[in-house]
């Protein structure tokens, strides 16, 4: 049987499928993530099957002004950092993370690979703030490029 663009098989979501990725901001972040939505060309939403190894954060604590996110815990515990407070998550849990919701980041707290989905909108632009480090992220999609531009907040001017 062909194989179909449409269908992410398990075998295709680990290993060299996976890519190691280091938050630009934060290298001590990182995480191994497969783009489900890529591979089947999915273009308005992200889904990523994440894995995240023990003692290590996933991201650098942020929150998107238009793109709303969710993750979906498959194996192993962590937490889930939401603004200044913490909660333990395990297999099942789920977090949806609305649009100008709080800023987070997810955290390995067990002794095994913490592995979830995680997904969302993918707005043409997006503002992702990064609270922690005083910096906002301006990120613009076009067919052809991601164009990202960091500020630190101290910088912005309002009107």
């Amino acid at each position: 049987m062909a194989a179909n663009p449409y269908i992410v098989r398990r075998d295709e979501q680990g290993g060299d499928a996976a890519r190691t990725l280091h938050h630009p901001l934060n290298a001590s972040a990182v995480r191994h993530s497969h783009s489900l939505g890529d591979a089947c060309g999915l273009t308005r939403v992200g889904v990523h099957h994440v894995r995240v190894a023990p003692g290590v954060t996933s991201t650098e604590k942020h929150t998107h002004r238009f793109c709303d996110e969710f993750i979906y815990v498959l194996e192993g515990e962590g937490a889930v950092v939401l603004g200044d407070d913490s909660h333990a998550v395990a297999a099942g849990d789920f977090i949806g993370l609305p649009a100008g919701g709080p800023a987070h980041a997810m955290h390995n707290t067990g002794n095994t690979d913490l592995v979830y989905l995680v997904g969302g909108s993918r707005p043409d632009y997006d503002v992702c703030d990064y609270p922690d480090l005083g910096k906002r992220l301006y990120l613009s999609v076009t067919p052809q490029e991601r164009l990202r531009d960091v500020v630190a907040l101290d910088d912005i001017q309002t009107l």
